[in-house]
């Protein structure tokens, strides 16, 4: 009898298709429905709180209940960073529609990892800032310079708020599409709630895509000199 926690267990719930879409839709960080995830997966609603019903568990998804209606999300941070880390580990989707094709590109543009900016936009910020000597990178995490310390208070965000919650700070999360890391951490999750506060991006409906906004080009631009087609 094998002492060590149960692998299988945890691979036999994400060796299921629809379980893994479920799983990689509720990588946005937010609370989703059944019927919200069904849509996203292909799926019934009924197939959906079954698959649902194997996450919560185990342990990978929690559920909140609210009236008549139930809500899931990821059930931590450690999980989505886990399901980060196979994704980088896996072969690229077989294209098979114009639309499947356009919702990839988006993806690999500009999307949310749990509670911090990925894709192509989340890797260009992180190397903007390194380059610019606000952050240098030590191992697996991403330090903030004194320089930094000032450009970041400049720009609205409280270093000292974001230092006291109970989280890595600015840990370096490997980027799946672009195979190379992303600001993570609390404070990579506060410059994703500034841009979403200064309307530079905004969600893509039934994927956890990221759109820049007008506004957004203009401030990516010039804030972090990264030019947004």
């Amino acid at each position: 009898m094998s002492i060590n926690p149960n692998l299988v267990e945890v691979a036999s719930l994400l060796g299921e298709a629809s379980r893994a879409t479920i799983l990689t839709s509720l990588m946005d960080g937010r609370f989703h429905t059944a019927g919200e995830l069904a849509i996203m997966a292909a799926i019934t609603p009924q197939t959906a709180s079954f698959h649902l019903a194997k996450l919560v568990e185990g342990q990978l998804v929690k559920v909140e209940k609210h009236g008549r209606h139930r809500y899931y999300q990821l059930a931590n941070r450690e999980v989505a960073s886990i399901l980060e880390s196979f994704l980088a580990i896996s072969p690229p989707p077989e294209v098979r529609s114009l639309r499947q094709s356009n919702q990839l590109k988006m993806l690999q543009e500009a999307r949310t990892c749990y509670d911090h900016l990925a894709g192509k936009l989340g890797v260009d910020l992180t190397e903007s800032m390194l380059s610019a000597g606000f952050m240098i990178k030590e191992e697996r995490e991403f330090v903030v310079t004194s320089k930094g310390e000032q450009f970041f208070t400049n720009i609205g965000i409280d270093l000292d708020e974001l230092r006291k919650k109970r989280r890595s700070f600015s840990h370096a999360c490997l980027d799946w599409s672009e195979r190379h890391h992303h600001l993570a951490g609390a404070l990579g999750q506060g410059l994703l709630t500034h841009f979403f506060d200064l309307g530079w991006i905004v969600r893509v409906p039934t994927i956890r895509a990221l759109k820049v906004t007008e506004k957004g080009k203009v401030g990516f631009k010039q804030v972090f000199n990264i030019d947004i087609d």
